[in-house]
């Protein structure tokens, strides 16, 4: 199957270099008591997985901080993803996210801070510009509409098609 992937693409895209992997987020036979855990042994893992050292050759398999750093074209993401992940997974990560989905918290530091803290900065740029925001919506009823939704839907998920619309509507300062 990754032959004929890249028979493909080689096919479609000809005289294009295109690169071809397959990535795995993190290696599970990390020894977590002595090895960072953003760190690999790419031979260890791919001998781990039956064939795996038959059908893949290690220069086109990425694992752990190595796929991570290759995605975003910039060193230690895996590092940063974990940092985001420790700041929000606390035992008080439910009573921020009620805070946060209450929206007549908008306007109190805490709101701002919890945003800070879980690098929402999309929702704080709304916040930190929310007269403006106000003024430039009117008395738009759809907008307003939107405005009024909070930042997280009913699964829990960020709001960014809110996010995207409303925007519009600080960037025309």
């Amino acid at each position: 199957m990754v032959l004929e992937g890249k028979a493909a693409l080689f096919r479609k895209f000809p005289g294009k270099h295109i690169h071809f992997y397959i990535g795995f987020p993190f290696d599970p036979t990390v020894n977590v008591g002595s090895e960072l855990v953003t760190s690999f042994d790419k031979i260890r893992f791919l001998g781990q997985i039956i064939n795996m050292n038959k059908f893949f050759a290690p220069n086109e398999t990425l694992i752990a901080s190595e796929l991570w750093d290759t995605l975003s074209g910039v060193t230690n993401t895996m590092e940063e993803i974990l940092g985001i992940i420790n700041a929000i997974s606390t035992t008080e990560f439910l009573s921020k996210y009620n805070l946060l989905i209450d929206n007549s918290n908008r306007n109190n530091h805490a709101y701002k801070d919890i945003l800070d803290e879980w690098y929402l900065t999309s929702e704080l740029e709304l916040i930190e510009n929310n007269e403006l925001l106000k003024e430039n919506i009117g008395n738009d009823r759809s907008l307003n509409r939107n405005y009024n939704k909070t930042a997280f839907n009913s699964k829990g998920e960020y709001n960014m098609d809110r996010y995207i619309e409303l925007k519009e509507h600080i960037a025309n300062r």
